[in-house]
């Protein structure tokens, strides 16, 4: 006799808490009267009759109706492997349509034993080949495979434009061992839209949008999406192959970092992915900048995080087009010798209703207790670092932009706020490590495995910290106790500097070790020099409207700040309008003013970012030995009274140098005598004061001669004529 069905799992069944319906549903070989026959079952709900369709017999056995909520059940005389999943579904609806279809229950999983283990190890850093939504071909069906991670759920439903949203349509098979949820739907095509519906054991019912989909609506809408990521056709192999063989330590690296949505609009419209990619790449070519480096691109509910509160971390934004137009974007820039690096957000995510947090009715991806699982700033989540399946979810998706979307570099958001358990926090609002320390253990573990990977699987690749204190070794090797990161931004370089220019030049005297100060630890981190957004929003104020004194002077100060960026050791970053002079502060509602430029102090502002990417890119000096000490010697940084700074800059040839002297007031200093190495001519190769930048054109008619006897305890000397509020650079003049 066959076995009968359980009145409780039948019951699970329709009323959608069943945990594996696959134990039910679909296919079973059943032994009856001796022989081996195949049990088909099917939950069906609105549907008047069903019938099993067996495509090369043609025959149709019709199902019998074992529950009224549209649970069947028919037993075909097909028993094997081999033949009972060939088998199809003819459904004639309430209205007495007729559909022929096959049956989800019928394909096996896609899981392997392996890839269940390294889920459940933390170390499946192609999580993404398997998690999310994957266009199929099985058995020579086309369809979608879905699978999601929520191991305390009661069920799980996957819901969309393809079933009306109905949850009872198609519950997902469970993998006990890790809590992953997966189920083939045969006949789905790319571009459908798609949540997982969560019954919790405490009876919630949740909508929630796939954490490793590919796609995702545009917001307010917030359903995933189905993309296809394979079909783009790269054409940028000469650069991968040039990154991997190039080490960024010895090579210029300037960096414009960009909003897409607001760089610029038409008609006060997004530009597109594709549309934007040839504005951007054309004007970075002509700013000779070497690197694009964008702001989020994750999908994000509000626009006004910037990106920087992602619900999608697998899919790009949809506000500015498909992936494939992001390909694009990124094989453009590529193929015109542009880098792009995007910012990740591993620190925090939003608590939006359809996003991770409590994404199975429990803190999943957080932590339960709020002094370990929020941010009292920001009202976001924090990730569970020391969760295996939650470290695999950031370490994959780190993977992925590079793997599928061929992007050179990660700048790490907020990684001082993931290094301490005590960041931003009060007394009692926070939670010691096990060895009593303000160490957030967890996080440093997934930073440095982070490292690890990145830079072993895809040699040539930047990762960047945003880390605004003093930890040690952010960009030293982990096997030598560091975080592993390439290159980490200097904030203490950067709000010194800033406080420093926004006093009035005769008050700079006193405060000259605002300057000099940096150079004491230049060298203890690859350091990027960043003038970023965060500098121009929140009541800032523009860079251009942050410089004291009359109009003259601000812009001045403004070239001469820009000017001593550019010879500070380390790489430059610069956001989108600091060179044109923006006066509005950074609105990501509206794009930049660009029609400032029909003014000539911010076209010349312009001009002088171009010339500066272009002497930096020119003189190895500048950039060789941007991380060491060789790379760079002072002059004289005891001149306090007079606001004067000279240094050199120095090549891996000892022979090669940049002498670089910077005038932090508005006096014009003649006969100005400068220590130099060696005698000859010396040719003036940069003036920030120049008219070309529409300065008053104060300079040393492009070159000078340095003879004996010298000063600053060398044996030569200089003397030059130092313009107002500006910085100007000589070089030797080799013979020949």
């Amino acid at each position: 006799m066959r076995t009968q069905l359980s009145l409780s799992s039948v019951g699970a069944v329709v009323n959608g808490t069943h945990g594996n319906p696959a134990e039910l549903l679909g296919p079973h070989d059943l032994e009856t009267d001796g022989r081996q026959v195949t049990a088909v079952r099917v939950f069906l709900p609105d549907s008047q009759q069903v019938w099993v369709v067996h495509p090369e017999h043609h025959t149709a056995l019709p199902m019998r109706r074992v529950h009224p909520a549209g649970l069947y059940e028919a037993i075909c005389p097909w028993p094997g492997d081999e033949q009972k999943r060939r088998y199809q579904l003819r459904v004639a609806d309430k209205h007495g349509q007729m559909t022929t279809m096959e049956d989800p229950y019928a394909f096996s999983t896609l899981f392997s034993d392996y890839d269940l283990y390294l889920l459940g190890e933390g170390t499946h850093y192609r999580a993404y080949d398997v998690m999310g939504a994957h266009l199929r071909t099985l058995d020579g069906v086309s369809g979608v495979n879905f699978a999601v991670w929520a191991p305390n759920a009661e069920s799980v439903s996957v819901v969309g434009d393809f079933n009306q949203w109905d949850d009872r349509r198609h519950h997902l098979r469970r993998h006990w061992a890790n809590g992953i949820w997966e189920l083939f739907l045969p006949g789905l095509e790319e571009g459908q839209l798609y949540k997982y519906r969560i019954k919790t054991r405490d009876g919630q019912v949740l909508d929630k949008a796939d954490p490793y989909a590919f796609g995702a609506e545009v917001p307010p809408h917030s359903a995933s999406v189905v993309r296809d990521l394979n079909r783009y056709t790269w054409a940028d192999d000469e650069w991968l192959r040039q990154r991997r063989e190039t080490s960024f330590l010895h090579q210029p690296i300037s960096i414009y970092e960009v909003h897409l949505g607001s760089w610029q609009r038409c008609e006060g419209e997004w530009l597109s992915y594709r549309e934007v990619a040839h504005r951007l790449v054309e004007y970075c070519r002509r700013m000779n900048f070497t690197h694009l480096e964008l702001l989020p691109v994750s999908e994000h509910p509000f626009y006004g995080s910037w990106g920087y509160q992602p619900i999608s971390y697998y899919a790009t934004t949809g506000r500015y087009g498909s992936p494939e137009d992001f390909m694009y974007f990124v094989d453009y820039c590529h193929q015109n010798g542009i880098g792009v690096i995007v910012d990740w957000v591993p620190a925090h995510f939003p608590g939006d209703a359809h996003g991770l947090a409590r994404f199975d009715g429990t803190a999943l991806y957080e932590h339960e207790d709020p002094r370990l699982g929020e941010h009292p700033d920001w009202g976001t989540k924090v990730f569970n670092y020391g969760r295996n399946e939650v470290r695999n979810f950031l370490i994959a998706n780190s993977l992925f932009w590079l793997d599928k979307y061929h992007i050179d570099g990660l700048r790490v958001d907020a990684v001082a706020s993931m290094l301490y358990l005590d960041y931003s926090r009060k007394p009692g609002q926070w939670l010691p490590n096990e060895h009593g320390g303000n160490e957030n253990l967890q996080a440093i573990s997934m930073l440095r495995e982070f490292n690890r990977v990145t830079h072993s699987q895809f040699p040539g690749i930047l990762t960047i910290a945003e880390e605004s204190t003093a930890w040690s070794g952010v960009s030293r090797p982990t096997d030598f106790g560091g975080l592993g990161f390439s290159m980490k931004w200097n904030m203490g370089w950067m709000n010194d500097t800033l406080r420093y220019m926004r006093r009035e030049p005769i008050h700079r005297r006193h405060h000259h070790n605002d300057l000099t100060f940096s150079l004491l630890y230049a060298f203890t981190e690859n350091f990027v020099l960043p003038f970023s957004h965060d500098e121009v929003v929140h009541m800032k104020g523009a860079l251009i409207s942050q410089m004291p004194g009359d109009l003259w002077q601000k812009f001045a100060n403004l070239r001469l700040l820009l000017a001593y960026q550019w010879t500070h050791p380390g790489k430059k970053l610069l956001f989108m309008g600091g060179e044109i002079a923006q006066w509005n502060e950074w609105n990501h509602d509206q794009q930049l003013q660009w029609e400032l430029l029909d003014w000539p102090n911010h076209e010349g502002m312009q001009r002088l970012v171009a010339d500066l990417n272009a002497v930096y890119r020119r003189e190895p000096a500048l950039y060789e030995l941007e991380f060491e000490h060789p790379g760079f010697e002072w002059i004289d940084c005891h001149n306090a009274p007079e606001s004067v700074l000279c240094y050199l800059r120095k090549a891996k040839d000892p022979q090669d140098f940049v002498v670089v002297c910077c005038n932090f007031t508005p006096v014009v200093r003649e006969n100005y005598c400068v220590g130099v190495p060696l005698g000859g001519v010396y040719r003036e190769i940069f003036n920030s004061d120049s008219k070309y930048y529409n300065g008053s054109n104060v300079g040393n008619a492009q070159h000078v001669t340095a003879q004996q006897p010298g000063c600053h305890g060398r044996p030569h000397a200089m003397r030059i004529t130092l313009p107002p509020l500006a910085a100007v650079m000589f070089k030797p003049q080799r013979e020949g």
